[in-house]
């Protein structure tokens, strides 16, 4: 069957407008829109069957008269008024879905959008079964030139960029409801904190009791900690952003009661429904600063995509940590120092007691590259420990009743016990990819 042949064919099924016509031949040809394509064909019928009636068969044109123009012009007809039983004349009312749009996008600041179609079930299914009947192969979906006539107008009133990748703004049309939606992408912003003093946790801890809703222990405020890392920054980032929301992605996460030195963790924040994009960084570093007073601390905050919350989660990160132990019986500074070399190689460990019923229990490797006495008096010593990410490191030290081999306590042959832990290192790098 060739073109003009499968083309009578969709005009047998009813009235179609050009768009609807011209769509099912979009892959034939490019530099044309559907609609020149639909127009194009219509006026090539109508001169052909205008060559037939002329020849004394009425038929082609007739049959072209009630969704051609041309033809009806040709048979000095009035012609009907009936929509295009494909699109129920969809296309007429372009302008209607635009400026619902942009009423919408007027309070974003984006760069980018896209357009995206929620097509009715009744216009998919009149588009399945044209397709069916008159065996069309060559066609685009009715949603895919939707998208591309409708972002062609937003783009011509606001200046904007389509972007198929990652558009700052996904406008979504519901066809079957009538209305318009915006999907907003998150602003990722990535940076190093430090935590300065103890008892603080890096996430918001609701209360076990209730479940956050607040209840007698927890003074009805939902959480175990009065604040967190993450809740010393939401507020600032909100009131620039305008966002709904913020979560926090941290490259790990050290004990509440430990201290996080050094460059700092790396982490991203990511805003959620931002009504602004773009804000100055700089000023927002300093207010969480001094907001946080002296309790939290962040640096070095740009602007990132999103592939940098997976970068940050499953990034290679040797730790430093700096320990002050407490030993129950003497010991010597040469069997600390030889015990501490000991306990550089690969370490078994299974799951800790304390973090067991939130954690699968297994046993883990993890390797530890250094232990270093730094200095040691009547009381104690205090140690460093560079290690491998994911490494327990207070086990390392008791040994959690045999959970952890080799521990310093085991080689010492005395109990020994973490009076404080410090994070003073973290070495950020992206993880290799495996083969």
């Amino acid at each position: 069957m060739n073109l003009l042949d499968t083309a009578i064919r969709v005009l047998e099924e009813g009235p179609i407008c050009d768009h609807c016509l011209g769509r099912q031949f979009a892959k034939l040809s490019t530099g044309l829109t559907n609609k020149e394509r639909g127009s194009a064909l219509k006026t090539v019928l109508a001169m052909l069957g205008y060559q037939k009636f002329k020849e004394g068969d009425p038929s082609l044109l007739q049959k072209l008269a009630s969704c051609s123009q041309q033809a009806r012009t040709i048979l000095n007809a009035k012609g009907t008024d009936e929509k295009c039983w494909l699109c129920n004349d969809l296309f007429k009312s372009l302008d209607v879905w635009v400026q619902r749009a942009l009423k919408l996008l007027k309070k974003y600041q984006y760069d980018t959008f896209l357009v995206g179609t929620k097509v009715s079930g009744l216009l998919a299914e009149n588009e399945e079964i044209l397709w069916a009947t008159s065996n069309i192969i060559h066609a685009e979906p009715l949603k895919s030139e939707l998208n591309r006539e409708i972002g062609k107008l937003i783009q011509e009133e606001t200046g904007k960029e389509v972007n198929f990748e990652r558009p700052d703004i996904i406008v979504l049309l519901d066809l079957a409801e009538g209305k318009v939606e915006l999907q907003v992408s998150s602003v990722f912003i990535y940076g190093r904190y430090k935590k300065l003093i103890r008892g603080i946790p890096q996430t918001r801890w609701p209360c076990p009791l209730c479940q956050g809703d607040g209840c007698e222990r927890c003074n009805y405020t939902g959480k175990l900690y009065p604040t967190s890392v993450e809740e010393l920054m939401k507020d600032p980032v909100i009131e620039r952003s305008g966002g709904t929301d913020v979560v926090f992605h941290g490259a790990g996460r050290e004990d509440i009661d430990a201290l996080m030195l050094g460059t700092g963790r790396p982490f991203v924040l990511e805003v959620k429904e931002p009504l602004h994009r773009h804000f100055d960084l700089i000023d927002l570093e300093k207010e969480i600063n001094r907001l946080a007073k002296s309790k939290v601390e962040v640096r070095e905050l740009r602007f990132v995509e999103k592939d940098m919350v997976e970068e940050v989660k499953i990034a290679d990160a040797d730790k430093v940590y700096r320990l002050r132990l407490i030993f129950k019986d003497t010991i010597s500074e040469e069997k600390l120092k030889a015990s501490l070399d000991k306990l550089c190689t690969n370490i078994k460990q299974r799951t800790p007691l304390r973090v067991a019923h939130r954690r699968a229990d297994k046993v883990r490797t993890r390797t530890v590259h250094s232990a270093e006495l730094i200095d040691m008096d009547v009381k104690g010593a205090t140690i460093h420990v560079r290690c491998e990410s994911g490494l327990y490191v207070k086990e390392l030290i008791s040994g959690d009743e045999g959970r952890t081999k080799p521990n310093l306590s085991e080689l010492l042959g005395t109990e020994v016990q973490v009076r404080e832990l410090d994070v003073i290192g973290v070495k950020h790098a992206r993880r290799k990819k495996k083969n």
